[in-house]
């Protein structure tokens, strides 16, 4: 069973999964996923963290990391 979850920012949709104690983002390209950072779990909010956990793909602190680290990788040029 895979840990991957689909998180719909916007009109995009991202890959998210567990990574040891951070999250793995990633895009989805044809049937493969890009997968564009690894985020360490002490750099997200517990809020964010704890949904993470529940797979709660809807939790608004989610979804703000999420989109945190997509802009990140946007303004580094990933």
């Amino acid at each position: 069973m895979s840990d991957e979850m689909t998180i719909q920012l916007d009109s995009e949709e991202y890959v998210v999964r567990p990574d040891g104690k951070g999250l793995q983002v990633g895009r989805r390209v044809g049937g493969d996923v890009t997968w564009l950072e690894t985020v360490d779990g002490d750099l997200l909010p517990d809020p964010a963290r704890e949904a993470l956990g529940r797979g709660d793909t809807s939790d608004e602190a989610l979804l703000r990391a999420v989109r945190g680290i997509v802009q990140a990788e946007v303004e580094r040029g990933g």
